[in-house]
């Protein structure tokens, strides 16, 4: 299902043995788009660390009651690599960070989760876990906030169009599937969205992403509100309207 990265902030995150605090913001890599980190809030409990959970320990998002569920203890979480808040995470924290718990690391093979072509959740087995980590084809990550790329000036390939407002990810996939665009300053008050594989390329530098697509194509595009939903019919219209394949195709062209 999906759901709104601001939705998300301040959802409380329980772990198996009581509440740890609350969601603060998202890591995700700059290639597929997808969350590799929960920041958690744990106020004044590790208050002198930056807290990541990694989407291997998020169970469900309890929407009713703004929560999310964690598969770990409070031990494990204190007990894990430790980074301060004045650090970036870099790829030897990762490296510790994941040999700490024993999962797959994301950036060991091609797909979006490494050597998986699929979530590995839905593989629990740690032995296929080894196996799939053996993939020669690594890639570099680079992490970004969604707090830090919110607000980027977004252009068209013909001039601006507004800025990035919010995230719309997939939480059964952890997939950032649509930057909400707001396009205040250029069509008072629409906003639309745009799927991340319709960018062109990002200036991190500027603060700058553009899009694949003209002014007037996004003019026309399916309005996105607050009372949205994000039905396949919708998807599926949002597509065609920028000459797209789903990625739902795509995605079940991997497994397949």
């Amino acid at each position: 299902m999906f759901i709104k990265v601001k939705t998300l902030k301040d959802f409380k995150l329980d772990s198996l043995d009581g509440e740890i605090g609350k969601v603060e913001e998202f890591y995700f890599d700059d290639l597929h788009w997808t969350i590799r980190y929960l920041v958690a809030n744990t106020g004044n409990w590790l208050k002198d660390r930056k807290v990541l959970i990694s989407p291997y320990a998020l169970t469900c998002v309890l929407r009713e009651e703004k929560g999310i569920s964690i598969s770990l203890t409070k031990k494990q979480i204190e007990d894990s690599p430790a980074l301060s808040y004045d650090q970036p995470v870099s790829h030897q924290f990762e490296g510790d960070y994941y040999g700490y718990y024993g999962w797959p690391v994301y950036w060991g093979g091609p797909y979006m989760w490494g050597a998986y072509p699929y979530y590995p959740y839905l593989t629990r087995d740690q032995e296929k876990w080894k196996d799939y980590s053996q993939s020669t084809k690594n890639w570099d990550p680079h992490l970004r906030s969604t707090e830090s790329v919110t607000g980027y000036h977004v252009q068209a390939s013909d001039g601006e169009i507004g800025h990035i407002d919010d995230f719309v990810i997939d939480d059964e996939t952890w997939t950032i599937r649509y930057l909400i665009v707001s396009t205040t300053n250029w069509l008072p008050g629409k906003k639309v969205l745009i799927s991340p594989k319709w960018i062109e390329s990002i200036s991190w530098e500027n603060a700058k992403v553009v899009v694949h697509a003209s002014q007037e194509t996004i003019k026309q595009a399916p309005e996105y509100t607050e009372e949205t939903l994000l039905t396949r019919d919708y998807e599926a219209g949002l597509h065609r309207h920028y000459s797209r394949q789903g990625y739902w195709i795509d995605d079940q062209a991997v497994v397949g």
